[in-house]
C-alpha cells in the first residue's frame, strides 16, 4: 500500500516494541489481560521465529506509528504459520488486513511453502470473515490451559 495512507512493510527486531504496544492497545480493546511474557514469546525471541530463512513479519506503518502486524513461521518442510495479525481498530474492514495475508502468502511461495495454517481466538469474528473470503477453512477449535483470558482458539488453513 503507499501514498499517505498506511504503508505495509517488512519488520526487523527493532519494530518489536511498536507491535508488542499495538498488541496491548487490541488487548484493551477487547478487555484482555496483557503480559507480553505470556502472550507474546514469540517477539521477544524475534530472531529465532522471524528472521529468515525460519520466517518473517511485516509490519502496517501509518504517521511514524506501527497499527499493524502480522508474522510467519516455518513449521516443517511445507507448512507455515501465520502469526500476530493484528489491526489498530480504524484500519479494520478497509483492505489492509488482507494486504497483509497477501505479503505472507507471497513469502510463502517463494519459500516453497505448500499450506498455511493459523489459530485465532473465537472473539476476532472480523478476521474469521477476512480469512474465510481469502480460501481458509476452519478445521479445529482449542482451550488454551492456564490462560487468564480463557481463550479458545479457531485453527484455520489453506493451501497456498
Amino acid at each position: 500500500m503507499t501514498g499517505a495512507g498506511p504503508v505495509i512493510a517488512p519488520a526487523d527486531r527493532a519494530d518489536v516494541p511498536g507491535v508488542i504496544a499495538l498488541i496491548g492497545r487490541v488487548y484493551a480493546e477487547y478487555g484482555f489481560v496483557f503480559d507480553p511474557p505470556v502472550e507474546v514469546p514469540d517477539l521477544l525471541a524475534f530472531e529465532r521465529h522471524y528472521e529468515p530463512p525460519r520466517g518473517a513479519f511485516f509490519v502496517v506503518r501509518q504517521a511514524g506509528s506501527i497499527v499493524g502486524s502480522v508474522g510467519v513461521e516455518r513449521l516443517d518442510g511445507t507448512t507455515a504459520e501465520l502469526h500476530r495479525l493484528y489491526l489498530d481498530a480504524p484500519l479494520r474492514g478497509r483492505g489492509t488486513g488482507r494486504g497483509l495475508v497477501e505479503e505472507v502468502l507471497a513469502w510463502c511461495r517463494m519459500s516453497a511453502v505448500a499450506r498455511l495454517v493459523l489459530w485465532s481466538d473465537t472473539r476476532f469474528e472480523q478476521a474469521h470473515r477476512l480469512y474465510r473470503r481469502i480460501d481458509f477453512r476452519q478445521t479445529g477449535e482449542r482451550t488454551l490451559p492456564n490462560d487468564p483470558n480463557q481463550t479458545r482458539e479457531y485453527c484455520f488453513e489453506r493451501p497456498v
